[in-house]
């Protein structure tokens, strides 16, 4: 049986993403489910501490911008919730795209066609919609990642901010879902962590604050 897969943690929004799920109808559903970000907090390379601070509005008033980290499985779940029975369809991979005067005709990997006026390409970094409009081919950055959600029973306390900690090739953060959740990452580049060899000499350089 064909079923929504929910995988994954959970990922950022930001204005024109609201933007296009109020148009279709879900952006207040899932702000229930999620805290305004109010700006960003930077630690100190040197001592790990929050020292800088950084605030998307001004004089208390959000100037247009609107970011709020939402778990996918609400995301997933409140689509197929709201939307019209039958928008959504499983084990449909993209085959092919040809263009019909105004249209769009999609091809699926099932042999069925869709035609549609506007075309959203969100399918991946092996994007046949990319490959369609003709963009590059996407190439590595050579950068690895790795993310979660921790759960706090009794609340995280964390200000509504994304809190980051830079240094050494590394790349770590973590911002509030809602007040018990908190989704946290660390991006780093291999060739800049140190080995097994430098953790043994210089120890007091990592710890002292590039982590």
């Amino acid at each position: 049986m064909l079923s929504l897969r929910i995988t994954g943690f959970a990922l950022t929004l930001w204005t024109n993403a609201w933007r296009a799920l109020d148009a279709v109808g879900i952006g207040n559903t899932l702000r229930q489910a999620s805290t305004q970000m109010k700006g960003f907090k930077i630690a100190s390379p040197d001592t790990g501490l929050f020292t800088s601070e950084q605030t998307l509005d001004k004089d208390g008033k959000f100037e247009g911008y609107e970011s709020r980290c939402v778990r996918r499985k609400d995301l997933l779940e409140t689509i197929v919730k709201e939307l019209p029975l039958g928008t959504i369809r499983y084990s449909s991979k993209v085959a092919a795209i040809n263009e019909l005067s105004r249209f769009k005709l999609v091809h699926l990997a099932d042999r069925s066609i869709i035609k549609t006026k506007v075309l959203i390409g969100c399918d991946g970094v092996n994007s046949v919609v990319a490959k369609w409009l003709g963009l590059e081919t996407p190439v590595s950055v050579g950068r690895s990642a790795i993310r979660g959600l921790v759960e706090f029973p009794d609340g995280s306390g964390f200000d509504p901010m994304f809190h980051v900690n830079f240094g050494g090739g590394v790349w770590f953060g973590f911002l509030p879902v809602d007040e018990k959740t908190v989704y946290w990452f660390c991006t780093f580049t291999p060739s800049q962590v140190p080995t097994f060899m430098d953790w043994a000499l210089y120890g007091c350089f990592w710890t002292s604050g590039q982590m």
